[in-house]
């Protein structure tokens, strides 16, 4: 129980709290910005309904995910003191473009979605909501620009302990950011579109919304299977990413010792590190090598090739590897499924919406496992390979941290709690019939010194 240990528990929980509601707002701006389309080419009610129903959605989301994304930026300064004073030339321009160019867009935008409908004509209404959903996916274009950095850093120089920008375009585009990107971007998208199709059929099986549950379940459906094989493909990518540039972390995420040649698959085991050795594994023959290097006799380096105090963890990156990658191929069959049921006209059997229902935060349970795998794979290095975890905590007592901790935990479990509370009775409400939306006024602003239009009173 090391101040440096309770900082990272402490990080820990705030970014795998914070990271379920980006992945949220990510995948609804795009939503919200497909439904007004439709809306504006049919002109039909339900559309609307369902466009102001998951506006207030995304509100709240997006409301909890800006206050939990500011706490988090200050533990910078007052837990990894070591890291932003090493890393700040590199990590702050990378956050402030962040601010710049996606939060400015956001904050703007997001004022005329939200209370602007009665004031503006449809179409600028609906490049508003473009332009949030535009701003959702800067905004995680520059974070994941710096968190690819801190995996993979490239395009700098380290002079007297200090990290300095060399190359922007290295520093941006490093070895793993151009995987990380769309694959992030991806499950974000996914977990929206879990979400909107479980609270569809929990609409049907209400009995409640009936025809404008049925079109989203089968939106969700079809995008879930055309992309979820996608994002399939992305993942084989970003795991020969990591077996070029963090060998270390993909021998512990596969829990592999020895550096061998024919590695088989390891679907289970209970990695033991003090034995270093696997225990009740079920492997499948070369398959491990086939998938990790694209090669029938392909080698994956052993975590005994690496010293002691370079290796990573190993049950967190084994589990919630596999945990992600379950889920995925879960949800991809629930997809499959259910195309299958819609060509035959049993979309709606009970036994299939339930298990959407289930499955509603599968999506987020991947977004999370799958950050767990990236963040405790790369350790002991919070700039890989370059820069020690421990050089970059602060040197905090034990006690201070420890009060933190605890207070972050309580806030959040309270304030948090509330609006997830209210996120569930909007759900509860539903898409009822949406607000009269008036046509925009057709007047010219009149300029600060011209004439009134109306006569003033003496």
């Amino acid at each position: 129980m090391t101040a440096e240990f309770l900082s990272r528990l402490q990080f820990a929980f705030v970014v795998s709290f914070h990271i379920l509601f980006p992945a949220f707002s990510i995948g609804l701006a795009s939503w919200l910005a497909f439904l007004e389309a439709v809306w504006l080419v049919r002109r039909t009610d339900p559309w609307r309904d369902l466009y102001f129903f998951w506006l207030k959605i995304f509100a709240v989301a997006f409301g909890m995910g800006v206050v939990s994304g500011i706490v988090m930026s200050f533990q910078f300064g007052t837990n990894w003191a070591g890291f932003s004073e090493a890393a700040g030339n590199v990590i702050g321009p990378l956050l402030n473009y962040e601010v710049l160019t996606a939060f400015f867009l956001e904050a703007t935008f997001l004022g005329v979605m939200l209370f602007g409908w009665r004031k503006v004509s449809d179409r600028t209404h609906f490049f508003a909501t473009c332009m949030v959903a535009l701003g959702t996916l800067i905004s995680t274009f520059w974070i994941m620009a710096a968190n690819s950095w801190m995996q993979t850093p490239a395009g700098y120089a380290l002079r007297d302990g200090v990290f300095y920008p060399d190359d922007w375009m290295k520093v941006i585009f490093n070895p793993s950011f151009p995987v990380r990107l769309p694959h992030m971007v991806l499950g974000a998208f996914i977990s929206t579109a879990m979400v909107i199709g479980g609270v569809s059929a929990w609409y049907l099986l209400k009995g409640r919304f009936a025809d404008k549950s049925r079109a989203t379940l089968k939106l969700a459906l079809a995008f879930l299977a055309i992309v979820i094989p996608v994002q399939i493909v992305v993942g084989d990518m970003s795991g020969l990413e990591v077996h070029r540039n963090q060998p270390a972390k993909l021998a512990a995420i596969e829990a592999r010792w020895e550096t061998r040649r024919d590695v088989p698959l390891t679907l289970f085991a209970w990695p033991d590190e003090q034995a270093q050795a696997n225990r009740y594994a079920i492997d499948v023959p070369r398959l491990g090598s086939i998938i990790l290097t694209h090669s029938l006799h392909g080698e994956v380096k052993g975590l005994q090739d690496f010293p002691a105090d370079q290796r990573p963890p190993v049950a967190i990156p084994f589990f919630s590897f596999r945990i992600m990658v379950g889920l995925g191929f879960a949800m991809l069959g629930l997809a499959l499924i259910g195309l299958w049921r819609w060509r035959r006209g049993t979309l709606e059997k009970p036994w299939y919406l339930r298990a959407w229902v289930v499955m509603i935060p599968s999506g987020f349970v991947a977004v999370l496992t799958g950050w767990w795998v990236a963040e405790v794979g790369r350790q002991p290095w919070v700039v890989y390979g370059v820069m020690r975890t421990s050089e970059a905590s602060s040197p905090l007592p034990v006690g201070s941290v420890m009060a933190s901790l605890a207070t972050f935990v309580v806030v959040y479990l309270g304030i948090f709690g509330a609006g997830l509370y209210y996120l569930v009775k909007l759900f509860r409400t539903g898409p009822v019939p949406a607000p009269v939306r008036e046509a925009a006024p057709h007047q010219t602003p009149a300029r600060p010194l011209s004439v009134p239009q109306d006569a003033i009173e003496e």
